[in-house]
């Protein structure tokens, strides 16, 4: 029975841990506010099968397990009754009541009543104490899932900007570079101006990015919680983490340089002088895209813990902004000022703050997701993640740049 015991901890630790992977994942798209991607999806299917099959396994067990239970017990209960029957006075177990019961048999054992100074004996009799030092052995170790790991997947620039389907290796997008032109007739009969239309083509070529482990089959098996499922998930997350960066990056090294109306001045910062930068950029922002696409504030972790406390959540009446708070602070979108979305991404660096156009940049994206091979000749499967990624900027003035001097 103690391997049967250690066998059914074994699988209702393995069935928390996998509970808990599934509301993580759920967790993590909700928190990022999308759809389960297909890769999640893969891996709840596996983590769904894997639950199922252990059920298969438990049932039974579990059914043997309380049998032989019952069945000891029966047992227990015929051997005490022959010893009593016999006389056996030593293997009796003597359980007052209550307290009154105790002190009355004290009374009669004190008046030389010999059934109840046989009964005080045996309940003060001394008894070799069982501690779980004797027996290590029988004691399994016990891990408590899930496994702690810090690590935000969540990707809100990507997700700002809309991932498109990405349909090869290399493609163009064409943009128009001189438009025709209209303009007041000279004269009756005069000949209208004319200017044809030029249109160039941006070309974009997408970059693979992926990471493998190479797992040992023992590891697979005698883990708890799974490795396998532990390792993909990191390596999805991790591939999360590498492409917001990327996109960023490319956010921020097209972007225009920081003006004078987008500068917010030396000295404490106050929201009449983020305002103002905020709504230079914007007026920029749209003269470079004609006021196509959404705009959005991006943020690095540190400008919205500036930004923050400046937009206070406490009656925000006549305020650029309803105010942030420090409880929900996080990465996607955090608040709004003046209208815009504020959108903090982990991946930007210290002190980054731009204001841009969803129509001025591009990104696509093809997920290979988790691709796995057996090696047979040393007990190992490979495990890899990937996908195909390019990040499109079409119009660099339409990203424009916030700083704050010191």
């Amino acid at each position: 029975m103690p391997a049967m015991d250690a066998m059914l901890a074994r699988y209702q630790g393995e069935i928390e841990e996998k509970s808990s992977f599934l509301e993580q994942l759920v967790e993590e798209a909700e928190k990022a506010g999308r759809d389960l991607s297909p890769q999640e999806m893969e891996m709840i299917g596996r983590t769904r099968d894997r639950i199922n099959a252990i059920n298969e396994q438990v049932d039974p067990l579990r059914e043997a397990a309380k049998i032989a239970t019952e069945s000891r017990q029966r047992t227990e209960q015929i051997a005490d009754q022959f010893r009593i029957a016999r006389g056996s006075d030593a293997v009796r177990q003597v359980e007052y009541r209550s307290a009154g019961a105790y002190v009355m048999d004290r009374w009669r054992a004190g008046l030389g009543m010999e059934e109840a100074v046989q009964r005080i004996d045996l309940y003060h009799r001394a008894a070799a104490h069982q501690t779980t030092a004797d027996n290590p052995g029988l004691l399994p170790e016990q891990i408590l899932g899930p496994v702690i790991n810090f690590v935000d997947a969540a990707r809100p620039l990507v997700t700002a900007f809309g991932p498109r389907n990405l349909p090869s290796g290399s493609w163009s997008r064409p943009k128009i570079t001189q438009h025709t032109t209209v303009d007041a007739q000279s004269a009756e009969k005069g000949e209208l101006v004319s200017q044809k239309m030029t249109i160039t083509k941006v070309p974009v070529t997408a970059a693979t990015y992926g990471g493998y482990v190479n797992v040992s089959r023992q590891d697979i098996d005698w883990s708890q919680p799974g490795i396998m499922d532990i390792i993909i998930g990191d390596l999805a997350s991790v591939y999360a983490q590498k492409t917001e960066d990327v996109f960023g990056d490319a956010l921020v090294a097209a972007a225009t340089a920081a003006g004078t109306g987008t500068t917010i001045p030396t000295g404490p910062a106050t929201a009449q002088a983020i305002a103002s930068a905020v709504w230079s950029a914007a007026g920029s922002v749209y003269a470079a895209t004609k006021g196509q696409g959404a705009l959005v504030l991006a943020v690095a972790p540190d400008m919205l813990g500036l930004v923050g406390p400046i937009f206070a959540p406490v009656n925000p009446q006549n305020a650029q902004s309803a105010g942030f708070r420090a409880g929900d602070f996080g990465q996607g979108v955090a608040g709004a000022i003046s209208g815009i979305t504020v959108v903090m991404s982990a991946q930007l660096a210290a002190g980054t703050m731009f204001v841009a156009s969803t129509a001025a940049a591009e990104v696509y994206e093809d997920r290979i997701g988790s691709l796995q091979v057996v090696e047979p000749s040393v007990l190992g499967v490979q495990v890899a993640y990937a996908g195909y990624f390019a990040p499109l900027v079409i119009q660099p003035t339409g990203i424009q740049k916030i700083v704050k001097t010191p």
